[in-house]
């Protein structure tokens, strides 16, 4: 059998059908079908029951799989191996990046990192956690930015830094007249969410379910935004919890209505993900130490307290 081989297995493993597998593959439907038997008559046993729509692994078909990924990642390892013995750093890297981050943090390094490292051709992609674990886990990203800690045991996680949370409260607003503001003074009924999917509404909704208070309100606004939500806010409809990089732009009015908490700062932890067969680790490297020289200075490092989805009380 071949690594070709084995990548058409993981490919059909995935997807579930043939002629999408060969799609990705870049090869016509026949030749994947022809090689994939070719490993199954090798080995003597049905890695698919193809009498199943989607196509199912069998029993012993899943083990194969599981081994496939570890050859195909050791095989690309040897790569790697190699470039880091010349000290090369090139070649295309996938990179996955939540959306509440996204607008902020990759305008901060990413000329840097391109006119640093200019042989790495990056290929960037907004997703959410969990289509960046399943990404990250079917070899399809080589890294992420994401909020953390996500506790999987197939993820490695480099810490990027602490991003507090700052309230954004209209003058109409009974907490507006104080200089900073208490986690016990937010109530839920109030605030204006970014919609189901997104891990800083979790984020949120458990820094107030820690507060104790109610979730019960008379109607409900959710945004994939934030700029929609301050818009809302604007209107007396709510307040709206924003992550301290995004609130860098907005203008002088904007600034105005922002309230920071009281110490300990809420926070979440913004961390590089990789998986841990460490697979262009150079190239991970190279992206952690110029989001370390580029976001030093942009974030006062704080007593703060770390808010994340996973840390529920």
């Amino acid at each position: 059998m071949t690594i070709t081989q084995l990548q058409y297995v993981l490919a059909v493993a995935e997807h579930r059908n043939f002629t999408l597998a060969a799609e990705k593959c870049f090869v016509t439907q026949p030749t994947l079908s022809m090689q994939i038997q070719k490993i199954e008559e090798e080995l003597g046993i049905q890695i698919f029951d193809r009498t199943k729509k989607p196509i199912q692994l069998t029993e012993i078909g899943q083990k194969i799989v599981s081994q496939a990924k570890n050859i195909v990642n050791e095989a690309d390892r040897m790569q790697d191996i190699v470039e880091q013995q010349k000290g090369f750093i090139g070649g295309e890297f996938r990179l996955g990046i939540i959306p509440t981050v996204m607008p902020t943090l990759l305008p901060m390094f990413l000329s840097n990192f391109i006119k640093k490292y200019p042989k790495v051709r990056l290929i960037i992609e907004e997703l959410n956690t969990d289509e960046i674990i399943t990404r990250l886990k079917n070899g399809h990203l080589d890294a992420a930015i994401a909020a953390t800690p996500l506790a999987d045991e197939k993820i490695k996680e480099i810490v990027l830094y602490f991003e507090p949370f700052v309230a954004y409260i209209p003058e109409s607003h009974q907490n507006f007249a104080k200089t900073a503001i208490d986690v016990e003074d937010l109530n839920i009924d109030e605030i204006l969410l970014l919609q189901d999917g997104h891990c800083f509404r979790d984020g949120i909704l458990n820094l107030c379910r820690n507060a104790g208070k109610p979730e019960h309100s008379k109607f409900q606004i959710e945004s994939g935004s934030f700029e929609t939500l301050i818009r809302l806010a604007d209107e007396g409809l709510g307040i709206t919890l924003l992550p301290y990089l995004h609130t860098l732009d907005l203008n002088e009015k904007g600034q105005a209505r922002l309230k920071h908490f009281k110490e300990p700062k809420p926070a979440r932890e913004v961390s590089l993900i990789y998986p841990k067969t460490e697979l262009k680790i150079q190239i991970i490297e190279a992206l952690r130490s110029t989001i370390a020289g580029v976001i030093k200075g942009a974030i006062v490092f704080q007593d703060i307290k770390i808010i994340s989805p996973l840390q529920k009380k």
